[in-house]
């Protein structure tokens, strides 16, 4: 009797999909060694159950300064109750994989804390946590390579079931097929009732949007699909002086939905609108028909492409599905009437509200998946025994046939998916921040069939500001102050951020108007009651946050005297970027909250206005005295900001105050900060 391969069981925990797409490489992998895998969002797994698993590979980022990423928050929380025993987990073999960037301070800092915690609850580490570094020549790809090669081979130690044929066997590429995991159903425009063409305005955007995301994949757990609310522009205001080189705007939103109930601090989420003409361009390359009415259904993830292959087929005016068993040969008819299927979309919609084609980078799978044209032989094999039903297997066999047909190209995409190519994949790629489009672009020749881009092409995410208003002080609005990004990559190559540039390009005085998906979340800076004296380290845009925390606390004062704030501002030079200048200084007047007649304080570090560079920290050491006063009355510190070299810097400048002010060691004042994070008076929010 042939023994029973053992199952892997991957969670991965992702803020911006990278760990996803490491994940899936494991579980492809682990796979090719005949090897069952399952790959789930770690969201998705329950907790409690965990004991019951035999093994569990994690795969996990860490984000901002050391956070967990939002859909592994509730499992981290579930893994630090105190009533779990120490041995919890023993019998559970576990490896953790970690992605981060070494040029952070907490570097890969989740990873670690995870492997230390699950190894106390008695669980048995199968190899050394492996560490992905951004900072790598190949990415984290640098070490997830030779620490899946350790991985394999210690899994066969622990228990060969895991490898019936041993850690080196590996099922060539000519034998390994997977199928898309999602079917696309097309449906005839006269026979469908599309329920919205009556709808006009912001009914139809809304309609149009929760039906595109709700069919979309999803393949980062944590997006949402209905938005909060929808937003409309009514202020686009440079911040810069023109011509400085840099561009940061102001904005000014109404509800034109419900209104949402936020609170400062909060955090507003966008969806973006990607270029019409970008779109068109992406339809035209991969040959589709933007007016194709859809609907999507999502296949199990483990499905077998040799147990089960379905294929939509259109014969005369009637829709259906077959469902072929290649091993048994039996094959049934579903008329389309009488599936569950939801309301058809087109599909050039859904590309433009689902799918980042013109800003993503695409993940190496991208790339070799390019190859799977072999899913002709599979076709060829079903379409000889089934031959009632030539016309429509011949019609994804000609599907299949536009991969890689130029001989050059298909070279160029087997060396780039071989290990031997990874470092130019990665040159290629995401150095070169190369979009979707541009990939497709620069292979012609390769026609993927639209099942396969619905799976491969990144999902278009939701970006994430953080708020710059009160609610109190502009009821029914939401404000947010963004930097339109643009860099060149190594090769000179002109980028912008794709939400940023369409939020600056928007014309609030436009008739028509653009109606703006938004959701509405909690970020990493809880709003402070009126009580609490504030010190807050804002520099750039980081100021966003606490612009609507000064707001918040002058209408505080109006009813009764509000505690002070200190707030430590920092631009490049007075004349071209002192973001929100009249607005800070109002308030440092007249016995306002940043006045020093309250015992708070406004303080701005230009950093090019001299010919040695002065920072917030710098400023921070000059105020030494105020500031320990302020921390002696309770204070609560909040950092916001970008997160390279700012948030240590201060934190170190810190450090030096309290040992200066308070006559302590520096070892005795990091304690002091510690125990400041510990009691909730320490908040970081940083972004890269």
């Amino acid at each position: 009797m042939e023994k029973e391969p053992a199952n892997l069981l991957i969670l991965y925990a992702t803020q911006t999909g990278n760990a996803l797409d490491a994940a899936e490489r494991i579980g492809r992998e682990a796979e090719r060694r005949v090897c069952a895998a399952s790959v789930r969002s770690i969201d998705d797994f329950d907790a409690s159950s965990l004991p019951h698993e035999d093994t569990v590979i994690f795969v996990v980022s860490t984000t901002g300064q050391g956070d967990t990423p939002d859909s592994m928050k509730s499992f981290w929380k579930y893994l630090l109750q105190r009533n779990i025993a120490k041995n919890w987990l023993e019998g559970v073999h576990y490896a953790v994989f970690g992605l981060g960037d070494s040029g952070y301070q907490k570097y890969n800092f989740v990873a670690k804390k995870l492997d230390r915690r699950i190894s106390d609850l008695g669980a048995t580490a199968v190899v050394e946590r492996g560490l992905g570094d951004d900072q790598h020549p190949s990415g984290y790809e640098g070490a997830l390579d030779p620490w899946m090669s350790s991985l394999w081979n210690m899994l066969y130690q622990i228990n060969p079931k895991f490898f019936p044929n041993g850690p080196d066997f590996v099922i060539s590429d000519t034998k390994l097929i997977n199928q898309p995991k999602f079917q696309i159903t097309y449906h005839e425009i006269d026979k469908v009732d599309l329920q919205s063409s009556s709808a006009q305005g912001l009914d139809h955007v809304q309609m149009q949007t929760g039906r595109a995301r709700s069919m979309s994949p999803g393949k980062v757990s944590h997006i949402k699909n209905i938005p909060d609310c929808f937003l409309k522009m009514i202020k686009n205001q440079p911040l810069c002086r023109a011509g400085f080189g840099k561009d940061v705007r102001h904005f000014e939103f109404e509800f034109v939905s419900s209104i949402i109930e936020y609170g400062v601090g909060d955090v507003l989420e966008v969806l973006p609108g990607q270029d019409p003409a970008a779109v068109d361009a992406f339809l035209q390359c991969c040959n589709l028909n933007p007016e194709s009415l859809i609907t999507h259904i999502a296949l199990s993830s483990n499905v077998d492409i040799f147990s089960a292959l379905t294929v939509t087929y259109s014969t005369g005016n009637v829709l259906g599905v077959y469902h072929v068993n290649p091993i048994g040969m039996e094959s049934c008819h579903r008329d389309a009437e009488g599936n569950d299927y939801k309301v058809p979309i087109k599909l050039k919609t859904f590309v433009e509200l689902t799918m980042d084609i013109a800003s993503a980078s695409p993940r190496r799978y991208f790339f070799e998946a390019r190859m799977l044209k072999r899913l002709f032989r599979i076709a060829l094999l079903v379409l000889s025994l089934e031959n009632g039903r030539k016309d429509v297997f011949w019609k994804m066999i000609l599907v299949m046939s536009y991969f890689a047909t130029a001989e050059h190209e298909k070279e160029r995409l087997q060396y780039f998916a071989s290990p031997e190519g990874r470092d130019d994949l990665y040159e290629y790629n995401q150095k070169e921040r190369r979009t979707v489009l541009e990939v497709l672009e620069d292979f012609p020749s390769v026609q993927m069939p639209f099942e396969w881009l619905v799976q491969l092409v990144p999902p278009l995410k939701t970006r994430a500001f953080s708020i710059s208003s009160s609610p109190s002080a502009h009821p029914n609005q939401v404000h947010l102050t963004v930097n339109v990004v643009s860099w060149t990559t190594p090769f000179k190559r002109k980028r912008t951020g794709l939400c940023s540039t369409w939020l600056a390009g928007l014309d609030p005085q436009d008739g028509m108007g653009v109606y703006i998906p938004a959701w509405f979340c909690k970020g990493s800076l809880p709003p402070p009651p009126p009580s609490i004296p504030l010190v807050l380290v804002g520099p750039g845009t980081g100021c966003a946050p606490f612009r609507g925390f000064v707001e918040e606390r002058a209408i505080q004062d109006m009813s009764g005297s509000a505690a002070p704030i200190m707030l430590f501002f920092g631009c490049r030079n007075q004349e071209n970027d002192f973001l929100y200048k009249d607005f800070w200084l109002s308030h440092a007047q007249n016995s306002g909250p940043l006045s020093i007649a309250r015992g708070g304080g406004f303080y701005v570090a230009f950093s090019r206005d001299q010919p040695q560079k002065v920072y917030v920290q710098h400023k921070m050491r000059e105020q030494s005295q105020r500031v320990w006063n302020l921390l002696v009355e309770g204070a609560s510190i909040y950092v916001s900001g970008s997160s390279t070299k700012m948030p240590s810097d201060v934190m170190s400048a810190l450090e030096e105050i309290i040992s200066e002010e308070a006559g302590v060691s520096r070892e005795t004042a990091v304690l002091q900060l510690r125990r400041l994070e510990k009691d909730g008076r320490y908040h970081v929010e940083a972004w890269s």
